[in-house]
């Protein structure tokens, strides 16, 4: 079994600020295995798909909110 097969095809939500043609969306997957997230495209398909461990999601969700770390500085 994969980190990806760990990802049940119906528990992924779109991002609320999608709007209703898709744009530059991402969906969230929270309903597969404890501890694992995952986080796909919206567009194609057959979207690869990113895995996250609790604690490397709960640093990105920090950084995205608070505009803090590498990210928000370009690097």
């Amino acid at each position: 079994m994969t980190m990806h097969d760990a990802l049940p095809d119906n528990t992924w939500k779109t991002a609320t600020y999608c709007g209703p043609n898709g744009g530059n969306c991402v969906e969230v997957n929270l309903g597969g295995a404890p501890g694992v997230v995952g986080i796909r495209d919206t567009k194609p398909e057959a979207s690869p798909v990113l895995v996250f461990g609790d604690a490397s999601w709960g640093a990105f969700l920090a950084v995205t909110r608070t505009g803090t770390g590498p990210t928000a500085r370009g690097l």
